[in-house]
């Protein structure tokens, strides 16, 4: 039976910095990451593709907020659930035209993800969403919304919002059954839309999850065999700021826990896929792989026989 791995990409693959986010410009983006993954498609593996969503949901919002005067401006679960659709459509048309018939089908799911509601990240939102902001629109834009703005590196001020931990995820089993159809699954689309069990069943609340714990729990709760985490850069850097930056080729759970700990990985950086990485394969997953899209195949394939300009960075059990 073929292998399986599920992709996490961001939004900002989608929308890349320095672009203004129109349509043609996205489709462009798409279309790199689906030649990925049917590189990887075609190495034999099936493949779950989540993605991020922060520049498009935020974006979304805005315009939201500026029509509110003309139609209701909606939630941001809401909002979150239309991106899925945006962005489903959009690599979906771009899966299918990289395959170029050879693919059996893709499916996009829109995904709700479980939360709890009492999760400490509703009381200190963290994950940015959407453009950057100069300090006097941010501050504006804190008086006059309630937004919660704050320094997003030299680009300006971001909007964040809660980000809590996906507990479970509602569309699992028709994931997995899509899987066994060998269909490639776009699915937990901005790491899902969260939703809490409330009287009358399940409920959306407002907040973007992270999308590479979402693919985490994904990844282990379909026993995925890889879990692939694309970021911008090759490999994961040690001593990153340091004329002693090294960077890391494989690392076992442990040391990658160690390197955790050491405050190696921001969690504004690396910090949230290494520990994506580390939990995966804690709770079964035999290897993680952070790095650029197009080495991703390479990645999981290379074995022992490493290629340097080919392979990325390999989290995997430790050495019994």
């Amino acid at each position: 039976m073929p292998r399986t791995a599920v992709v996490a990409l961001g939004g900002n693959a989608i929308t890349r910095g320095g672009q203004s986010g129109t349509y043609a410009e996205q489709s462009e983006n798409a279309h790199a990451m689906a030649r990925a993954v049917c590189a990887l498609r075609d190495a034999g593996w099936n493949v779950v593709l989540v993605h991020g969503n922060g520049p498009q949901v935020g974006n979304l919002a805005i315009q939201q907020d500026e029509a509110a005067a003309i139609v209701p401006a909606l939630p941001l679960f809401c909002v979150n659930s239309m991106t899925q659709g945006q962005l489903g459509s959009l690599l979906g048309l771009a899966l299918l035209a990289e395959g170029r018939g050879r693919l059996p089908g893709v499916v996009s799911v829109v995904t709700h993800v479980m939360v709890d509601p009492a999760d400490p990240a509703f009381a200190r939102p963290t994950k940015p969403v959407g453009p950057y902001f100069s300090e006097a629109q941010a501050r504006v834009l804190a008086q006059t919304r309630g937004w919660d703005m704050i320094p997003d590196g030299e680009r300006g001020h971001r909007r964040v919002v809660p980000s809590p931990k996906p507990v479970g995820i509602v569309e699992v089993d028709a994931v997995r059954a899509l899987i066994e159809q060998h269909m490639i699954v776009v699915a937990g689309g901005g790491g899902g839309i969260p939703v809490i069990a409330g009287d009358h069943g399940l409920e959306g609340i407002d907040a973007v999850i992270d999308k590479d714990f979402t693919a985490q729990r994904l990844a282990a709760s379909v026993n995925a065999d890889a879990l692939v985490l694309v970021t911008d850069t090759p490999k994961v850097y040690v001593d990153f700021d340091t004329p002693d930056r090294r960077a890391i080729d494989q690392m076992s759970v442990d040391e990658a826990a160690k390197h955790l700990e050491d405050g190696q990985f921001p969690d504004g950086s690396m910090g949230p896929k290494v520990r994506a990485a580390v939990r995966f394969i804690r709770e079964g997953g035999r290897t993680a792989v952070i790095t650029t899209a197009d080495r991703a195949g390479p990645s999981l394939d290379a074995g022992d026989a490493y290629a340097d300009d080919l392979i990325g960075t390999r989290i995997v059990g430790n050495a019994r």
